[in-house]
């Protein structure tokens, strides 16, 4: 249970951390700015990476989750617990955040700024290449305490340049929770499927270099 509870409160703080540097920026007419929501982002994951690493692995996203199952490095029989408890703290930042903010139309949510393509194709890439550090790096024992640098840095990076084009969600409860909250889920399925298939992307190549 007290996996459940560090990967709910994880994802709870990178929800409404990350949405609400989008939700407070846009009130404020732009004061956060583009870098710092994607500063935000990379910060909130850092810190919760070093807070929960020991408890759960903090995970904070389903598509790490579900890359990890994919691999020896997890517990196939937590999975659905895992998934529960990540949606469960999201949903709980939106619910927050949408009660603060009750005029903002979509409370974060990941929407494309082009063809549903683009933003497909990059959410897999950016989904990879986070995947992969954290692989890399987190069953690394020479460099492992170093992970939460690695990932958080990684967030950041690709939200900087991503972001404006996808929102660079890369994280299934980022985007799913916002969405449903504030009924913005026309494009949900990108943000559903393009990080998931990324991530076992990840997985699968760690696991060829793994291999002997």
């Amino acid at each position: 249970m007290k996996k459940y509870i560090a990967e709910s409160i994880g994802t709870f703080a990178l929800v409404f951390c990350g949405t609400g540097a989008i939700i407070i920026n846009d009130v404020t007419n732009g004061i956060v700015t583009h870098v710092g929501v994607a500063l935000t982002f990379g910060l909130i994951v850092t810190a919760m990476i070093y807070a929960f690493i020991n408890i759960s692995g903090a995970h904070i996203n389903p598509a790490v989750t579900i890359a990890f199952s994919f691999t020896n490095r997890f517990d196939n029989i937590r999975l659905l617990g895992y998934l529960i408890a990540q949606l469960l703290g999201g949903f709980m930042a939106s619910l927050i955040l949408s009660f603060l903010f009750l005029d903002h139309d979509n409370l974060g949510s990941t929407m494309p700024f082009g063809d549903w393509h683009q933003t497909f194709i990059l959410e897999i890439i950016l989904t990879y290449f986070l995947m992969i550090v954290i692989l890399f790096v987190s069953q690394n024992k020479s460099i492992h305490q170093f992970t939460g640098i690695a990932v958080g840095a990684v967030v950041m990076l690709e939200a900087l340049f991503a972001g404006p084009i996808t929102g660079a969600s890369m994280n299934l409860a980022r985007s799913i929770t916002p969405a449903v909250v504030s009924g913005n889920t026309s494009v949900l399925w990108i943000y559903t499927i393009a990080p998931i298939i990324g991530a076992i992307l990840a997985s699968l190549t760690w696991k060829y270099f793994e291999s002997e």
